[in-house]
C-alpha cells in the first residue's frame, strides 16, 4: 500500500523546493529501471500538492501552480513535505497555516522540510529541543525563531525525528534520503540513477 505523501504550496515557494522532492517520491519504484516507471504499480508513494485554497499559486520566478487539494479536500497525509521559499515569511505569524501544519504533522508518519520552510516547522513549535537545517540565508532566523533548536550549518540534511535540508536543491537529497530510509539504499540509488541525479554522501 502506497504512503500518501503532501506537499505544501503557497506564493513565493521555491519552485526546486517543492518540485525536487515531487519528482523524487513520484518516480520512485519498488523495482529497479525504465520500464517500471511507465506506470504507477510499483510506486510506494502517491504524491500530490496542497495549499490552503484551491486557487492557483505563483512560486518564484513567476510559475503557475495549480494545487491538488485544498487545507478541507486533502486526504490524510503520511509524509508531509514543508518547502520554502520567500513566501515562508508572511507565513510565520498566519495562524490557519500554521494550525494546519501542526495538526497534519500530528497525523503524519514523517515530517520534512526543505530550505526555509524550517522557519514554518519552528513557528508550528515542530523544531522545538531539535537539531535542524536550513537555507544558509536563513540559518539565523531559524535560531531566532525558537532558540531551543540546535542550527547545523554546513549540512545538507539533518535526521533529529523531523527531517530537515538545506537550501533549494538539498531537498532531493533530502527525499533520497527518506526513500532510502523506508525502502532501501538499492531503490535509493536507482531513483537517482533515473533521475541521472548523484546523491552527495
Amino acid at each position: 500500500m502506497s504512503q500518501n505523501v503532501g506537499i505544501f504550496l503557497f506564493d513565493e515557494v521555491e519552485v526546486l523546493d517543492f518540485a525536487g522532492p515531487f519528482e523524487v517520491f513520484s518516480r520512485t519504484r519498488l523495482t529497479p529501471g525504465l520500464a517500471s516507471r511507465r506506470s504507477n504499480d510499483d510506486a510506494p508513494f502517491a504524491v500530490f500538492t496542497v495549499a490552503e485554497r484551491a486557487s492557483p499559486i505563483t512560486a518564484t520566478g513567476g510559475l503557475v501552480v495549480t494545487p491538488t487539494y485544498d487545507f478541507s479536500t486533502a486526504p490524510s497525509i503520511d509524509l508531509l513535505v514543508i518547502p520554502g521559499g520567500w513566501g515562508t515569511r508572511p507565513l510565520l505569524q498566519h495562524g490557519p497555516v500554521l494550525d494546519w501544519i501542526r495538526a497534519t504533522a500530528a497525523r503524519a508518519e514523517l515530517v520534512t522540510s526543505v530550505c526555509s520552510g524550517a522557519l514554518l516547522l519552528a513557528a508550528s513549535g515542530l523544531l522545538a529541543g531539535k537539531r535542524a537545517t536550513t537555507h544558509w540565508g536563513a540559518l539565523d532566523a531559524l535560531a531566532e525563531i525558537d532558540s531551543s533548536i540546535s542550527v547545523i550549518r554546513d549540512v545538507r540534511v539533518v535526521h533529529d525525528g523531523v527531517i530537515s535540508s538545506a537550501g533549494i536543491s538539498a531537498g532531493i537529497d533530502m527525499a533520497l534520503d527518506v526513500v532510502e530510509a523506508l525502502h532501501g539504499a538499492s531503490v535509493a540509488n536507482d531513483t537517482a540513477h533515473y533521475m541521472e541525479y548523484r546523491r552527495v554522501a
